[in-house]
């Protein structure tokens, strides 16, 4: 018989959660190593009870039960590996390793048996489910019924909410059997119980996150909020950071408690609690212990009676509780003397607190974002308007925030700001860079058009193209009518040609001639100069009908045809028979023309 058994891609369930790892038996006890987080497991061998071998959804398992009540399983073995286990276990540990498969008819009735720290759900005598009391973070009771609610697992990708037990009345005297079964349950729960007197009360302070009213009790080690329809129990260990903030109004504070886990209300995870206080509202405290307790407690930083305003007696008391510091926002002044700035992000409106470690938005949905978080800023030109401006923040993890809406005399103190505190901003302009200028909302409302835009260039060539086309056409024109036009000379010509004491002393009929051939041609070029100035629409060139062609004209609508000459002489041409030959000739003739 070997002395130790290893076993890999073995897994653990955790809250819905299958974590491989590898296990390992030895004659000391068995270990289990967490691959992904490095946790291990260590049973002794003197401390286990039972051992159970049964089918489940990876192959088979391992259930083991200590002497504390711990239940331990392990999934994804093989059918084959009983064998060796179970002769392990005879060996070294001295416990026969039992066969017990579950039941698979599906009834809902059955019996529930607590042993340990699990409760086993069974028919018969095989079980359905089992489930751990540890994982139990709450226990209600109604008429015949109980209801558990889980802690979730952030890595499960589903998780059990809860689940509810009907339980039959009884005719025995004296035993509630609802209050029976939920005892077992409490006894075993990983529950917060309100146990002794709460330290102090606050009654109904106004929660924007969850919302509502809520009485708000402080235990040593816990706080209590109570509304009409929810209860929390929130864990002094569970809270990060504590922020008081100022409104915007100047008479209201924000309160803000950041948590990790969050609180739940169904499927709804609320990071932050959010308190809102008015200034003018003051209260007198006492605390629920005696001065020497609070002394000794508190070593100064409370006092068994205390007044003051509200907002500063809630916090005073959660910082001596939880032990953390209290952020408050820092030098930053915006626009409006106020150390906040108006903005939206996503569909509602809230304020942006530049502070000096990060900046947080209240309230709706809350956020926070540290400076050691952040990979760049960026400022944005406005959506809808240009008297607004958007601020970008891009995180080293790929997360963008856009917060948007804010105005635009804003801008030089937040990029001050955000300059001061050396975060990388995307779109600095490069006057600012060289010359060290101070910036401008002008400056930034062109930051984004040195950017290339690839259908502004496309149509900037276009237009180009066409204003060369018409200066060369022009200059052709000009030219043509330079050389053969010279209204000067033309006049000459046309007064000897015409006027009744004109020189007839020809030399020859060829000289006449010439000289008429020449004078005709610069009257025709005079000519079709004059109309071509004149002529505002294009001249109708109807080529000679042939035989069967049709007119076309007839059926292109007059609009048609005056704006598109060309394709309609085309049209003719084809319609009228003409040959490829002729019509490319008249095509270039109609450009002549």
């Amino acid at each position: 018989m070997a002395e130790t058994l290893e076993f890999n891609d073995i897994y653990q369930e955790v809250k819905g959660s299958m974590n491989d790892g590898r296990l390992r038996l030895s004659r000391q006890g068995i270990i289990f190593k967490n691959s992904k987080t490095g946790k291990v497991d260590n049973i002794q061998a003197g401390e286990l009870t039972e051992g159970t071998w049964r089918r489940v959804a990876l192959g088979h398992g391992l259930k083991l039960l200590t002497k504390n009540g711990h239940v331990y399983k392990y999934d994804g073995f093989r059918e084959s590996e009983f064998e060796k286990l179970s002769d392990f276990f005879k060996t070294h540990y001295r416990l026969e390793l039992m066969e017990k498969d579950l039941c698979v008819k599906g009834w809902n009735w059955g019996t529930v048996k607590f042993g340990g720290q699990l409760l086993s759900f069974d028919i018969g005598d095989q079980p359905v489910f089992e489930i751990p009391l540890s994982n139990v973070s709450q226990c209600t009771t109604g008429k015949n019924e109980v209801t558990l609610e889980f802690h979730q697992n952030d890595d499960a990708e589903v998780s059990l909410m809860e689940v509810r037990f009907y339980v039959p009345p009884t005719q025995e005297d004296g035993v509630d059997p609802v209050e029976a079964f939920a005892q077992n349950v409490l006894s075993k729960a990983d529950v917060i119980q309100a146990t002794g007197d709460a330290i102090c009360i606050f009654r109904e302070l106004q929660c924007l996150t969850p919302r509502g009213r809520y009485d708000i009790r402080i235990y040593p080690t816990f706080l209590h909020l109570h509304g009409k329809t929810f209860d929390y129990k929130i864990p002094y260990t569970t809270v990060l950071r504590l922020f008081l903030l100022p409104h915007k109004d100047q008479r209201q504070m924000f309160f803000v408690i950041s948590l990790d886990p969050p609180i739940k209300q169904g499927q709804t995870r609320y990071h932050f609690l959010i308190l809102l206080f008015s200034k003018d509202e003051d209260i007198s405290l006492t605390l629920n212990m005696n001065e020497e307790e609070v002394e000794k407690r508190f070593e100064g930083r409370l006092t068994k009676n205390m007044s003051g305003s509200l907002y500063e007696m809630v916090s005073r008391v959660m910082k001596a509780l939880v032990n953390r510091k209290i952020t408050v926002p820092g030098n930053f002044q915006g626009h409006s003397g106020a150390q906040c700035i108006t903005c939206s992000y996503k569909a509602s409106s809230g304020l942006l607190y530049p502070l000096e470690r990060g900046f947080i938005y209240v309230h709706k949905p809350p956020v926070h974002i540290r400076f050691d978080e952040i990979s760049f800023v960026n400022f944005a030109r406005g959506t809808t308007t240009t008297r607004s401006f958007d601020f970008e923040i891009e995180t080293k993890q790929g997360t963008q925030y856009t917060f948007s809406s804010i105005e635009r005399e804003e801008y030089g103190k937040l990029f001050d700001f955000v300059n001061a505190k050396k975060l990388n901003i995307k779109n600095r302009g490069l006057k600012e860079k060289k010359e060290g200028m101070n910036p401008s909302y002008d400056e930034y409302a062109d930051s984004d058009e040195d950017q290339h835009d690839a259908y502004l260039e496309r149509m900037k060539e276009e237009g180009k193209i066409r204003e060369e086309n018409a200066n060369d056409s022009s200059d052709d024109s000009g030219e043509e009518t330079d050389e053969s036009f010279n209204p000067g000379e033309e006049e000459e010509d046309l007064a000897e040609e015409f006027d009744s004491n004109a020189s007839a002393s020809s030399s020859s009929n060829e000289g006449d001639s010439d000289r008429d051939e020449k004078k005709r041609k610069q009257l025709k070029k005079a000519k079709m100069a004059k109309d071509r100035k004149s002529r505002k629409k294009p001249v109708e060139v109807r080529p000679p009908e042939r035989e069967g062609a049709g007119d076309l004209r007839s059926v292109l609508p007059s609009s048609a045809q005056r704006a598109c000459p060309l394709v309609l002489l085309e049209l003719l041409f084809v319609a009228s028979g003409y040959g490829l030959e002729e019509y490319l000739g008249n095509v270039f003739l109609w450009s002549l023309r």
